[in-house]
């Protein structure tokens, strides 16, 4: 059976960065890009008050975490993303997940599943 590679982006809170994290890291899950991201959602921002004026919050401050997995069951990254950061408020974010259908890794120019593994006795400089 081949594996297939599976992009998993996650946008939620700020706040939720370090616990997110932990937890990916306990499942296997440590490669992974973090973004500081603003954005809208259903929620479509706030009001907010600043020296006595009201003004529009458009754009809310979120996280953007990014992974590529292909051992860890999808499933498993979703299960325990929305354990961690569901508060069940507004504002609590998104997952989205893509299949990809390849990926490289520059320095050595391997291809698909090998691109994202770890190289048995190499390590980082």
């Amino acid at each position: 059976m081949e594996r297939k590679l599976t992009k998993i982006d996650i946008i939620t809170r700020p706040s939720k960065l370090e616990d997110l994290k932990d937890a990916l890291n306990k499942i296997g899950v440590h490669g992974m890009t973090v973004s500081q991201v603003y954005g809208a959602g259903l929620q479509r921002g706030h009001k907010e008050v600043y020296r006595g004026r009201e003004y529009d919050v458009n754009l809310v401050p979120k996280i953007k975490l990014e992974t590529v997995v292909c051992e860890i069951p999808v499933e498993k990254v979703l299960e325990v993303a929305q354990k961690v950061l569901r508060t069940g408020k507004f504002g609590d974010g998104k997952i989205f997940v893509y299949e990809l259908s390849d990926a490289v890794r520059i320095r050595t120019g391997h291809r698909g599943v090998e691109a994202i593994m770890d190289i048995p006795g190499e390590k980082a400089e």
